[in-house]
């Protein structure tokens, strides 16, 4: 014999052998989710991408206001708090009559915003004050403004000659708030507010 027949061919179908095949793997979910992504028509992904553009804005709106609450700005402090007299001296005008003192006095503002300040009476009820030339004045923080305050005697009955710890009542306003405060003073306007009392009610006491 010869050999010779039929030529088969290696591993075919027909023998029932099989191979595995190597590197080929599972389709992995990225692979999926882009198959499925361009397989939705151009409308339903067109939807999709600005659902997800107004849920992106709708989380930024919600973060801001928290935001924002975190850097609120410190309000402006109660002007009575910040705001400070100090007494310079008598003012002896010519020809003043005995009955009327003029006062100098020195006013700060520590900080916040500008303080709009009105003279409005002194420590007895028979004494009447106000501020010279305007009856209100602003002070500007860190900017003192020297004022002149006018005190005169209204009337001597029940009116203590020795002005012991005197105080100006003064009406305070700024934009955190109005208020009504009393500054108190010793020392050197003490012994010049008695000189003024002195002189215009002893005569009438003795």
């Amino acid at each position: 014999m010869t050999g010779t027949g039929p030529v088969e061919p290696v591993n075919s179908s027909e023998t029932g052998e099989s191979h595995d095949v190597i590197g080929v793997d599972s389709p992995r979910p990225t692979d999926r989710l882009r198959e499925r992504w361009s397989a939705l028509p151009p409308r339903t992904r067109t939807a999709a991408l600005l659902a997800l553009l107004t849920a992106a804005v709708a989380t930024g709106v919600l973060l801001a206001p928290h935001h924002h609450r975190t850097e609120r700005p410190e309000p402006a402090p109660w002007p009575a708090n910040v705001t400070a007299w100090h007494y310079l001296g008598p003012v002896s005008p010519p020809n003043s009559p005995a009955f009327a003192g003029r006062f100098r006095f020195a006013v700060t503002v520590g900080k916040g915003p500008p303080v709009t300040l009105e003279v409005t009476g002194a420590s007895s009820p028979g004494l009447r004050a106000r501020a010279l030339p305007e009856p209100d004045f602003t002070v500007r923080p860190g900017t003192p403004r020297r004022i002149t305050v006018q005190i005169s005697v209204s009337h001597c009955s029940g009116l203590p000659l020795n002005a012991d710890l005197p105080f100006l009542d003064v009406t305070l306003r700024n934009t955190r708030a109005i208020q009504r405060h009393s500054f108190i003073f010793g020392g050197a306007f003490s012994r010049d507010l008695s000189e003024l009392l002195h002189a215009a009610c002893a005569p009438t006491s003795s």
